[in-house]
Formats: C-alpha cells, sequence, structure tokens
C-alpha cells in the first residue's frame, strides 16, 4: 500500500489541523478549571484533563499513522483489535480447554485478517472470519475434550473475536475501496468516521451532564439518557454534514451518512455496556487513562464501521471497468 504525501491543501491535514486547534482550547479551559480549584481539582476535573491528555496522544499517534501511509495504518488497527481483544478475554472467562481456540484467535484469526486487508483481498476479508473462523475455534476447543460450559465458553469467544477483530477491521478495510480520490479520499473517509463516531460520544456525554434528565437504560449504562442522545447526536450529525466538502459526500448524503454513525456507534456502546455490566466490570481495562480501555474507545466504532463501510461501499465506490 502507498503513503500519503504532505501536502497541507489535503482535507485531512486541514481537518487534523482543527482537531489540534479544539485540543489546545480544551487544554486551556482544563487547565484554567483546575487552577481555579486552587490546585486541589474535583473528580470531574482531573478526569476531564485526563481524558484531554490521551486525546493529544490518541491524535499524534493517528497523524503519524497517516502520514506514514495505509501500511502503518492497517498496523495500528491490527495492534488496537490485538489489545482489545485481550481486554475481553481477560474479562471473560476461559479454561485449559479453550488454550488451542485463544492461540488460532490470536496468533492466526488477527494476524491473517489485517494481512488480507493490507493485501487489498476484500473477498476473503469479507468471510474469513465470520465463516472460517467462527468454524475452527469450536473445532479446536471440542479437539482439546473439555465439555464443561462448551457452549458459554466458545460463544464468547466466537463473540469476542467478531467484535474486537471482525467488526473494528472494517474501519481500516476502508482504504479497500476504489475512490476517485485515490488513497487521500479513503484515508479521508476513515478520518471522518473517526471524527464523528467520538464527536459523538463526547456531545452525547456533555449534553448529558448539563441537560439529561431521562435515563435510557440506568441498568445498562446510567450515563446515557435521552436528552443526551437527542441534542448530542443532532450536534454531531451536524459536525458530519458541515464536514461534507472533505468527503464525496453532498450535504444531505454527509447528514444521512452521519446520521447512520451516530446511532450505530450509540448502539453498539450501548451492546457493549450491556456486556460490561454482566461481566460485573465498569471499564474493559485501563490502557488510556481517564477513558478506560481500548475497548472503551472503540466499543461505538465496532459498530458504526461495517454499517459505514458497506454503505460507502455500495454507493460511492467506481465501478470496475469493463
Amino acid at each position: 500500500m502507498p503513503s500519503l504525501e504532505l501536502d497541507f491543501s489535503n482535507p485531512i491535514l486541514q481537518l487534523l489541523s482543527g482537531v489540534v486547534a479544539l485540543l489546545v482550547v480544551a487544554s486551556l479551559i482544563g487547565g484554567v478549571l483546575h487552577l481555579r480549584q486552587r490546585g486541589n481539582p474535583s473528580n470531574t476535573i482531573t478526569n476531564l484533563n485526563q481524558r484531554i491528555v490521551a486525546w493529544w496522544w490518541m491524535v499524534a499517534v493517528l497523524a503519524t499513522c497517516f502520514w506514514l501511509g495505509a501500511g502503518a495504518t492497517v498496523v495500528l488497527f491490527a495492534f488496537a483489535s490485538l489489545v482489545a481483544l485481550r481486554e475481553f478475554v481477560t474479562l471473560t472467562p476461559t479454561r485449559a480447554g479453550d488454550h488451542w481456540a485463544l492461540v488460532a484467535a490470536f496468533y492466526v484469526l488477527l494476524p491473517v485478517q489485517y494481512w488480507l486487508i493490507y493485501s487489498d483481498w476484500y473477498g476473503l476479508f469479507a468471510i474469513f472470519i465470520p465463516v472460517y473462523g467462527m468454524l475452527g475455534l469450536p473445532i479446536l476447543a471440542a479437539l482439546q475434550g473439555d465439555t464443561e460450559q462448551f457452549l458459554e465458553r466458545i460463544t464468547k469467544l466466537q463473540w469476542g473475536v467478531l467484535i474486537t477483530v471482525y467488526f473494528i477491521s472494517y474501519a481500516p478495510a476502508l482504504l479497500l475501496l476504489d475512490l476517485e480520490g485515490g488513497l487521500g479520499e479513503n484515508l479521508m473517509l476513515l478520518f471522518y468516521l473517526l471524527l464523528v463516531v467520538q464527536i459523538s460520544d463526547v456531545l452525547q456525554y456533555v449534553v448529558g451532564k448539563l441537560f439529561g434528565r431521562t435515563k435510557l437504560a440506568p441498568k445498562v449504562s446510567p450515563s446515557k439518557t435521552v436528552e443526551g442522545l437527542v441534542g448530542g447526536g443532532l450536534l454531531a450529525v451536524g459536525v458530519g454534514t458541515a464536514l461534507y466538502w472533505a468527503t464525496p459526500f453532498s450535504p444531505w448524503q454527509a447528514a444521512a451518512m452521519s446520521t447512520v454513525i451516530v446511532m450505530a456507534g450509540f448502539f453498539g456502546g450501548l451492546a457493549l455496556s450491556a456486556v460490561k455490566r454482566s461481566l460485573g466490570a465498569k471499564d474493559w481495562g485501563q490502557m488510556i487513562e481517564g477513558h478506560g480501555g481500548m475497548l472503551d474507545r472503540l466499543d461505538s466504532v465496532c459498530f458504526a464501521a461495517p454499517v459505514f463501510f458497506h454503505l460507502c461501499r455500495y454507493f460511492f465506490q467506481v465501478p470496475a471497468a469493463g
């Protein structure tokens, strides 16, 4: 896969500059709030500043990968899937009889899935895990002869691989699409997906904190409110619509796409929150200070990426010649 040339007229660099500017403003606000509390900030202010610092690191890593090119971007998401799968397996009880299946998940399914993206092999990428992976994992587990809670154990592992590897891999799989603008447009779509998803999460959280009254699913995620979903979601759709100029979408298409991203991302976060609650955990991990684990940051992407990919492939991919 080729690299992206450094061109400051590129929409990606322009949007990254805008994100950096927002982070500068957020850092200044966080610093002022810290000082106003005389160096003894509340837990909310401390968490806010931790999240801002984490966002600086995440944006820096993503920008570096975009600059290095598609190969580095694929490696970044492969690493994210590796960490997310490890977090999922850590919270999900396993037995010695799962050893071969776990080895296959980490050392065969995950690397092969991302190698297929790097190799531009869409036909096998789309079916490798949901067909061959889902068939292979129970076979490997059965060969070890441990039938104790077999269905529960293997179903958890299968679902974990689907969520953390297969679904997340649809984000860098946007690089597989044949678009008129070449690699730059592919990377722009990936950046657009991540930006709308993350802005939606932030705005839903902020609007929910400020105006939230009606709990949406209090037993699943106490912080999610109807007001946060509607208000924050509409604001995120507005941002996604305003960014149409950097995408192959018209304003109305950008509005529709960002709506799909926001709703799919919301339901992804809600579903994985339900999984965490069923396991008795607040966060998937502690890798990212102020954010929890890798899967806490990518739960929305897990659901939004496959839907966004297929919409882009169906409506905006350049038809094959002949």
